[in-house]
């Protein structure tokens, strides 16, 4: 997997309708730094599936904002608000919350569905 840091100079921040558009039906993949940061399943009605990249997906969904596309999980409920632009090589996402310095970078498009671990089950 490939990743790479491209400036965010001169991005137009998609709408919610461009963002649904360029992403539903996909498994992107994120990266910070040039190191995998998680994956993310668009799925239909604004639903998504997050992962770290440690098996543990968390289902959630997504609404527009302020022109932000803000994300609610399972795990947490607060909103996690980001703005979104298309860069040569993908989405950039820039973190618009409280001390806003996450800025990722869309790795690939795999085209498959990402590993899931079910629940953990005690004995």
């Amino acid at each position: 997997m490939m990743l790479m840091a491209l400036p965010a100079a001169a991005q137009t921040t998609m709408t919610a309708e461009a963002f649904d558009a360029y992403t539903r039906g996909k498994t992107l993949y994120y990266g910070v730094d040039g190191k995998p940061y998680g994956a993310e399943r668009y799925l239909d009605g604004r639903r998504v599936i997050w992962s770290f990249l440690d098996g543990d997906c968390k289902e959630g969904v997504w609404y527009e904002s302020r022109g932000e596309i803000c994300f609610l999980y399972e795990n947490r409920m607060d909103p996690q608000c980001w703005t979104f632009s298309q860069g040569s090589g993908g989405l950039i996402a820039q973190f618009e919350g409280e001390g806003a310095q996450t800025e990722l970078y869309e790795a690939q498009d795999i085209g498959e569905k990402m590993l899931c671990y079910g629940p953990e089950v005690g004995v």
